[in-house]
């Protein structure tokens, strides 16, 4: 039987559907990401989207069963009815208006294909997850679909998920229609999937209903017990967060017999919202010198000290220029009394010695609210706001001493050990002594939540007594342990204040466990900014989202290499696995572990038996734990082989894969071959929004690919195939791909791996590769070819009809550098479509190396062989500034272009690698220049750029006419090509255009 192709096989709306993913981000309203922190969750819209396009098949495969045709076409004319075309996008409804007038159109097979990617594209909108005829449609073509290609009747199909993380994936397989598993070796994910697939599904209403009531009295209890340590002000204003500084001791050598006490703080910002703008300053004497108290302090490690404490006043600044320094940049700090900078490996020595600094910060301000009035009020901590955190501090000691329990009551478990690069980047907090999760918290804030969790647990008996169904109260207990750990997420001293939203940022805004000087603790009775109350909403918002859920699936805490499922079980194999070295999972997770350790350990006690989360078997790179390329490669292939064994042989799959690097691409691919895989689509869905952290004067990959698989099937001599043929069809399959990536808007880096897909469908169909000698072909060796192609092709699109021999190597690598680059931003260098900004405008230009290696060797260049227009450090190689080719083009004692010195200082794109300020810098490859200044077409393009920068139109003029240089077409034909390449705002944009126009007026 020969099976007809999914929809995902043959075409996906891909600009649309990364258009909801990207608005999908910002939204919290009833999001599942709003039940608990995980990272890399993957946008339900584009899970949404990708799902329907993997179960349905292509109605105009010729092997497409009648039945669905039949059901689908009847369902697709079904939207051509007024009520229901108002609710589909403006394509869309072009098409569905077409049928409705001539209701024989969907006969076309083709045509009807277009009305299902349509339906999908609009399905892909977030507004119209719970819309019920949008899922009334899909779960009626899931289970046609399934029924068509062999399912049981009345049956639907299984999706699985063997890297289910957050649960994107398997709840919307459950939205569609279709059945979940999901599975993850991590017990967080397992517990959060646990509640998406099966607690919420089986008890809806019922199970939000009693979270929100015992949520609500847990509240009350913990106000009953906890309110004297956060109370209101005399005059009935509630205080909202307290602001703190981790400390230092001046180390002026100069600084008098009484040190300095230097409070670490980054910004005097207290409020940039609207016109109330409110901000610290220091207090001067009539000299403007800085006044000081002086006070006798006890730091966390016993060390009594003598200190003068700068004081600070708060006003309300008229603007930017107004505001002070802060007393902290990039580690260092800065005494705001004598302007002594002590180092920041001084401040590391002091801070680690005091386990982080946190449980003897300074607090600056306190941040309130007053019931009936709106905004925020601030004020300068008072002499009982500093005894009241001292009596936490004790009433914390006594509980703790008083605990006979056989975990401890605060989370004195190890933190992760960072170093090293990739996933071993995201941990500093131990450089600064914070070896303890405990020590991520300050004293307040750890009695708050060990009394939340203290509570919780007393209410445990109440709740299976008041419930009468243990199921229930155990769905009941893990939804008000999920707000715990939210509350533990935005009430830690790495949570940070806003001064432009005013209100409290979270430990994880990003993938890492940071170091923050200054920080924000919330009162969890505040009714505002990261209270207990807006944890209990966070969870009970999430339980919205997955309320249309049709049936419920299953989750399972499992290994993606040793799964439990039985052989050819799923129809489709849908999942998400970790990016190489991007996200250290199970360290990072530990931060919520070891609070649900203490929540739930009578309640789930086998899920969180261990100290931590397992990470003996994570399948990630970590070099700080030993595990390699050849580990992630050997774990990988064994999770794919689970997953193609598990899978129904009539079955498809789906890979999502994100990773900058090349190594990383490779890894995940070699795994997939490796485990009887064949590629047979690969579609870049950009499921981030442009404002990420990562995103920000960067062009770092900005999708998502999906590769699309299927499992290889083939036997005798049909399971090796001939080098020579693959190699002679790999450049038509590139060529043909490139142009319709680029129809959707799919650019640059995107578009350079989104071309692996369709290319490796060809290597992988065989088992293996032989050339004609016998010799097997590695797929490394492949794909280096790949790379030869797709950069020969994409470079084709760059300069229209260029005759590549026309070109030298410089020209074609530049060309293909700035496209792969500027693509990613729209050609915006600033990334925020403004070109007066030029302090926002990068002119250095970065790839990976390995990356840039291979686009030059797909060129046929030799990278290290072009010093003049590219400088390698470490792992990253810069495509030169014209600016900085001055020298090199004209000869020692020229100076660069005025504008071009300036932009020294701007910022700087960014491909597939990214360094922490902390990082060490990498020793610079050796290379030589080839040839001699001016020689090569791009030599004398820069040097006509650097000739108009300067002003000289006589010289310029000289240059292109008297010279000749301006005889030579490929000139102007680069030229123009590095018009349109340069990004907009860059001085080399403007420069190149003014060469340009002088081109008519001298007569070229």
């Amino acid at each position: 039987m020969t099976l007809p192709k999914r929809l995902i096989e043959v075409d996906l709306p891909i600009r649309r559907i990364s258009a909801h993913a990207q608005r999908e981000k910002p939204i919290t309203h009833g999001h599942l990401s709003t039940l608990h922190v995980w990272w890399a969750r993957r946008p339900l819209t584009a899970c949404r989207a990708v799902l329907c396009a993997l179960l349905w098949p292509d109605p105009a495969d010729e092997n497409c069963p009648e039945a669905f045709v039949a059901v689908a076409r009847k369902e697709m004319l079904a939207w051509t009815t007024h009520e229901r075309l108002v609710k589909l996008s403006a394509p869309s409804q072009q098409r569905f208006n077409a049928a409705r007038k001539d209701s024989s159109r969907f006969d076309d097979r083709e045509e009807l294909r277009m009305a299902l990617l349509d339906f999908i594209a609009d399905f892909a909108n977030w507004d119209s997850s719970k819309d019920a005829e949008y899922l009334a449609t899909s779960r009626l073509l899931t289970q046609q679909a399934h029924e068509a290609l062999g399912g049981a009747a009345h049956s639907v199909p299984m999706v699985l998920d063997s890297f289910a993380g957050g649960g994107s994936i398997p709840l919307e397989a459950l939205r569609i229609g279709a059945d979940a598993f999901a599975s993850d070796l991590n017990p967080i994910p397992g517990l959060l999937n646990k509640i998406a697939l099966e607690y919420v599904p089986r008890y809806g209403q019922q199970l939000a209903d009693e979270v929100r009531g015992w949520g609500q009295r847990l509240g009350e209890d913990a106000e009953a017990v906890l309110g004297r340590f956060y109370p209101k002000d005399k005059d009935g204003s509630i205080p909202m967060a307290y602001l703190w500084a981790r400390t230092i001791v001046s180390e002026n050598p100069a600084g008098g017999k009484v040190p300095v006490e230097v409070p670490l703080i980054r910004s005097l910002w207290l409020s940039k919202k609207g016109g109330n703008f409110k901000a610290l300053r220091w207090q001067r004497d009539a000299k403007g010198g800085v006044k000081c108290a002086t006070a006798m302090v006890t730091y966390a490690n016993g060390e009594s000290i003598k200190v003068r404490r700068p004081l600070l006043e708060i006003f309300s600044p008229v603007g930017e220029q107004e505001i002070e320094s802060g007393t902290v940049a990039r580690g260092s700090a800065t005494c705001p009394v004598t302007n002594y900078t002590t180092p920041v490996a001084a401040v590391r020595r002091q801070i680690q010695a005091r386990d982080g600094g946190t449980g003897d910060a300074r607090l600056f301000c306190v941040v309130t609210t007053k019931p009936g009035q709106t905004g925020r009020n601030y004020r300068l901590p008072t002499k009982a706001d500093h005894e009241i955190a001292y009596q936490a501090h004790a009433e914390l000691k006594q509980r703790v001493e008083a605990s006979s329990s056989a975990v401890s009551m605060i989370p004195d478990e190890p933190t992760p050990r960072g170093g090293g690069s990739g996933a071993g980047r995201a941990f500093s907090q131990r450089i600064y002594g914070m070896d303890k999760f405990s020590d991520l918290f300050s004293p307040r804030q750890l009695l708050a939540l060990t009394a939340l969790v203290q509570l919780n647990g007393q209410a445990g008996e109440a709740i299976r007594k008041a419930t009468q169904d243990s199921g229930l109260a155990e769905a009941i207990a893990v939804g008000l342990a999920a707000a715990i750990n939210s509350h533990a997420d935005g009430n830690s001293s790495l949570c940070g204040w806003r001064p432009t939203s005013v209100d409290i940022g979270h430990t994880f805004g990003r993938q890492v466990i940071p170091m923050l000087w200054d920080f924000a603790e919330a009162c969890p009775f505040s009714g505002a900014s990261r209270d207990w109350q807006s944890a209990m909403t966070g969870v009970l918002k999430a339980f919205q989202s997955m309320a249309s859920s049709a049936q419920a699936g299953q989750a399972q805490q499992a290994s993606a290499d040793e799964h439990p499922l039985p052989d050819d079980i799923a129809q489709c194999f849908f999942s998400d696995p970790p990016y190489y070295d991007a996200v250290p999972y199970a360290d990072l997770s530990d931060f919520f572990y070891v609070w649900f350790k203490r929540t739930l350990r009578n309640v789930l006690p086998a899920l969180f038996a261990d100290e931590l989360a397992p990470k003996d078997d994570e399948c990630i790179l970590d070099e700080v734990k030993g595990k390699d390329r050849d580990y992630f490669e050997q774990m990988m292939g064994k999770a794919m082989a689970e997953g193609r064994r598990i899978l129904a042989p009539d079955g498809i799959g789906c890979v999502v894969f994100a990773h900058k690097s090349t190594s990383g691409w490779e890894a995940q691919l070699q795994a997939m071959v490796d485990a009887g895989w064949t590629i047979t689509a690969s579609w870049p869905i950009d499921t981030e929004m442009g404002s990420r952290l990562r995103a920000m004067n960067s062009a770092a990959l900005a999708s998502s690919i999906h590769l699309v698989v299927r499992p290889r099937m083939v036997s005798g001599k049909d399971a090796v195939g001939d080098w020579r043929d693959v190699v002679d069809a790999l450049p038509k399959r590139i060529s043909a791909w490139l142009p319709r990536l680029a129809e959707e808007g799919v650019v640059g880096a995107d578009a350079i791996f989104a071309c692996l897909g369709p290319a490796l469908e060809i290597f992988s169909r065989y088992d293996k590769v032989e050339k004609a000698s016998g010799e097997p072909v590695t797929l490394r060796e492949y794909l280096e070819q790949v790379w030869a192609e797709v950069a020969k092709a994409a470079l084709s699109t760059v300069v229209a009809d260029a005759d590549l021999s026309g070109f030298e190597a410089d020209a074609m690598l530049s060309a293909m550098w700035l496209w792969t680059v500027a693509a990613e931003t729209g050609g915006d260098a600033a990334g925020n479509g403004s070109e007066d900004e030029a302090s926002a405008v990068p002119t250095v230009f970065k790839l990976e190396y390995d990356t840039a290696r291979k686009i030059a060797q797909g060129l046929g260049v030799d990278l290290t062989a072009l010093a003049s227009i590219v400088a390698v450090t470490g792992d990253t190689a810069t495509l030169l500034p014209v600016a900085k080719r001055t020298e090199y083009l004209f000869g020692k004692g020229v100076t660069e272009p005025a504008a071009a010195a300036a932009s020294k200082r701007k910022d700087q794109f960014e491909l597939f690698a990214e360094k922490g300020e902390d990082m060490p810098s990498e020793p610079t490859r050796e290379a030589q220049p080839v040839g001699k200044p001016g020689e090569t077409t791009l030599d004398r393009v820069h040097q006509a750029m650097l000739l108009f920068a300067g002003e000289g139109g006589d010289s310029l003029k000289r240059f292109l006419v008297d010279d000749g240089a301006g005889q030579d077409p490929n000139l102007w034909k680069l030229a123009q090509a590095l018009s349109a390449l340069y990004p907009r705002g860059t001085d080399e944009k403007r420069w190149v255009d003014g060469v340009l126009a002088r081109k008519k007026t001298l007569g070229l």
